[in-house]
């Protein structure tokens, strides 16, 4: 081609990948109900392809659709839909790569909780499922009252585990009403030729016994009785071990046998090598916050029997998976004593023998094992879960490490606990599979400016780059202006290395003036990161400078760094907030008078001490936060009766809860406040927090509102319903947007800022309760 030709070739190119870049759009709120999410990938005994969980958001924007997917692990072909229905999840390769089982949740029928489950509510029972790979339709296996969970395949491909709640009255009910229903259909009335019933008009009834009556009273006998996001505790229905032969078509019928039972919870059912057990871990203790966490190994007979404890271990584990010669478990777990605010968890291996001991594989590394990044866009729904990975030769463990902010996969040698990473660079991985023979990894990586796709690493490749295979929003993705944020270092008051980043607008100029919004994750033992966050990108489409650091507490910079704030939060870590947005200013693009703070959960409370403490923000927003320390202690979903958080309980220390309480210091609070709370939160429950903080500031006719969202748990922002998530958004946003902006927004007109006229001592007794 002529010398002059290439010129304008090459001219047009860069032309057009200009314009492309030009005609790129700012991301916004509503954005995310064309998100798709990637959950619990599985791949195929042969190694070919991965099954995976697409989830979206459904047609109405209140709730998600989860449906099954595969894509060929050479990254060559697009992935195909495998299931038609809007509920699948927990996908599960027999071990002879014929069949496919998985659970399937019936239509939710009502309005369901945004974030899984509201006061007393219950999603409907799912059932197991199977589909033959060879071709044809699936169809279910069991009909069990309370569904299944957690399904594990037999060794052999012939029968499958899974936990239920399901009881023997359960099941004897169940048979009752069937048997009542096809009786019901043999005794039909006669109709006359017009059409009606003889009887039709009768004013009496036909004798027969009362309908049962289920009481919806709620007898409680312990410290924690409901779950952020699953709703009350049912004492009466325990999880257990089942078990069921797997059919070989859908005409044959066959029956769940329950392995297990009694008053304690059971779960993570693995089979043995042989296929003759089935392990599995419990605590066998009806109270277990008494005491330091436990587990108990157990196992039973595939067939049945009683089942036999294995050992216990004095820690609460996690990931917990068998050794390729069925001898030894591995897993990941954080040490009980002493008792800390925050204790790394670690790789351990342990023999499968009564008297065996654990053994630590990452005593002397110092950053945290099974652990990743918080962002906002995790899968919403059927996200699955990981399991330590063994190496075909039984030599190393695979799992996720977070380092400063980086959640990579890496490899620990059982020997001498040297480890070494298998993926690298600003990245968080969020799931993580091997192929049977160990060669190659599948592991589904977000970075700040990707959401989540599946790619493949080869174990022999060491440091080469993963293969992507699936790329579930680059449609959406590639019309959108995203930019990767800054990472900053800053000396905090004492010498403390903090990290943070610095999220900017799309067009920032450093030569302007921005407002700053300093967002604070929660926790507090959490950690920002290189992963996607869409309420930081929105924020700075929106012209925001967004800083979000991780101040001390944080994870993944040590055991130092995470616990010095035990007895001690909040307090310095908020020191090492003002020290960034000192460090941001330094750099002369943001405007002193245009700050504000926002942050969820340990970050609400942060936002509260915040407001109580300086007057340096012109708008706050404090989400599912704590106001008052005693007020959660004895209403949160879990408790602190180890001295982990506090050395004692409220009414044995009051001061040091009061000292410690935002609560405390709202007589100083002049900052305009905005409390997004769910109205399903039982982690940081509305009454004491947003609750107590909006009475109060109305009391002093101080600038304050309350966003209440219904139905929804202290997942909110991760996991609620999309409606709620991006009105969350736009509330959060539109706070600054008045205050920081000047917009004029007529929701919140009625907001005063006066002080109050009245003192305190004048008001009280006026009011009758």
């Amino acid at each position: 081609m002529p010398r002059r030709l290439r010129l304008i070739a090459l001219s047009l190119c860069l032309g057009f990948a200009l314009l492309a870049f030009a005609q790129k759009r700012s991301i916004t709120e509503k954005d995310l109900f064309h998100f798709n999410w990637i959950g619990d990938p599985q791949i195929s005994p042969d190694g070919s392809q991965v099954v995976f969980v697409k989830v979206t958001v459904n047609e109405k924007k209140d709730g998600y659709d989860t449906s099954l997917w595969s894509v060929p692990i050479g990254g060559d072909e697009a992935p195909r839909r495998l299931t038609n229905n809007n509920h699948d999840s927990s996908p599960r390769w027999s071990p002879d790569g014929k069949w496919l089982a998985f659970i399937r949740s019936p239509e939710p029928t009502g309005t369901q909780p945004g974030a899984g489950g509201s006061a007393g509510s219950r999603p409907p029972a799912a059932q197991l499922y199977l589909m033959p790979m060879s071709g044809g339709e699936s169809w279910r296996v069991t009909d069990l009252p309370k569904g299944v969970s957690s399904p594990v395949w037999s060794p052999d491909s012939k029968a499958i585990a899974f936990t239920s709640t399901t009881s023997p009255e359960d099941t004897a009910k169940q048979s009752r009403e069937k048997q009542k229903a096809a009786e019901k259909d043999e005794k039909k009335p006669e109709h006359d030729e017009a059409g009606k019933n003889p009887e039709e008009g009768s004013q009496s009834k036909p004798a027969g016994p009362e309908p049962e009556h289920e009481s919806d009273v709620r007898v409680i006998t312990r410290a924690v009785y409901r779950f952020n996001g699953e709703g009350y505790a049912d004492p009466k229905h325990p999880q257990h071990i089942w078990v069921v032969t797997a059919p070989q078509s859908s005409e044959q019928t066959v029956q769940p046998k329950q392995l297990t039972s009694g008053q304690f919870q059971e779960g993570n059912p693995i089979w043995s090598k042989d296929g003759g057990q089935i392990y599995f871990t419990t605590e066998r203790l009806l109270e277990p916050y008494y005491e330091l966490p436990h587990t108990d190994l157990y196992s039973v007979h595939a067939e049945g029997g009683e089942p036999a404890k294995i050992f216990t271990v004095n820690l609460g584990v996690s990931e917990i998976s068998l050794s390729p010669d069925g001898k030894r478990m591995a897993f990941c777990a954080s040490v009980n004593e002493p008792v800390q605010s925050y204790t790394e968890p670690d790789l351990w291996v342990v023999d499968l023998s009564p008297d065996a001991k654990p053994r630590n594989l990452t005593a002397n590394y110092d950053f945290d094992m099974c652990s990743g990044v918080g962002g906002d866009q995790a899968a919403p729904r059927a996200s699955g879960s990981d399991h330590v990975i063994w190496s075909a030769d039984g030599n190393t463990l695979t799992t996720i490490t977070s380092r400063e902010g980086k959640a990579n996969l890496v490899q620990v040698d059982i020997a001498s606990g040297k480890v070494t990473e298998v993926t690298h660079g600003n990245l968080a991985v969020q799931r993580y599979r091997a192929t049977t023979d160990g060669s190659k990894f599948v592991v589904l990586i977000s970075t700040p400016n990707s959401m989540g796709d599946l790619f493949v690493s080869d174990r022999a490749s060491s440091g080469s780059q993963p293969l992507q295979i699936t790329h579930i929003n680059d449609k959406l993705f590639s019309q959108l202006n995203l930019t990767a944020p800054e990472e900053i270092w800053y000396t905090s008051f004492d010498g403390k290395r903090i990290e943070g980043w610095l999220q900017k607008p799309p067009d920032f100029d450093p030569a302007k003036k921005y407002p700053l919004i300093l967002n604070i994750h929660g926790g507090p033992h959490t950690a920002y990161g290189y992963v996607f966050d869409h309420e930081f990108q929105w924020m700075a489409a929106k012209g925001y400078v967004v800083l979000y650091p991780n101040p001390r507490g944080s994870t993944s910079y040590g055991q130092q760094f995470g616990n010095v704030i035990q007895y001690h939060y909040p307090g310095d870590d908020f020191r090492d907030l003002m020290a960034g947005v000192d460090e941001v200013l330094k750099r002369g693009y943001v405007d002193p008078k245009k700050l504000g703070v926002t942050g969820g959960s340990g970050g609400g409370l942060l936002t509260d001490w915040v407001v109580g403490h300086t007057d340096r923000f012109a708008a706050a927003v404090a989400q599912r936060d704590i106001a008052s320390w005693a007020a959660w202690w004895y209403s949160a979903d879990f408790t602190l009766f180890q001295p982990s958080w506090f050395k004692a309980a409220p009414f044995q220390d009051p001061q040091d809860f009061v000292a410690r309480s935002p609560i405390t210091y709202i007589q100083n609070v002049k900052t305009p406040l905005m409390l997004v709370l769910g109205e399903a939160d039982y982690r940081t429950p509305p009454e004491a927090g947003g609750e107590e903080m909006f009475r109060a500031l109305k009391f002093l006719k101080r600038p304050v509102i309350m966003i209440r969202f219904p139905g929804e748990s202290h997942e909110l922002s991760r996991s609620g319903q999309p409606w709620h998530r991006v009105e969350r958004l736009q509330h959060i946003v539109g706070w600054f947007d008045k205050y920081l902006m000047g917009a004029h927004l007529p929701q919140y007109d009625e907001v005063m800022g006066s002080e109050v006229s009245t003192k305190p001592t004048e008001a009280a007794g006026k009011a009758k309760p």
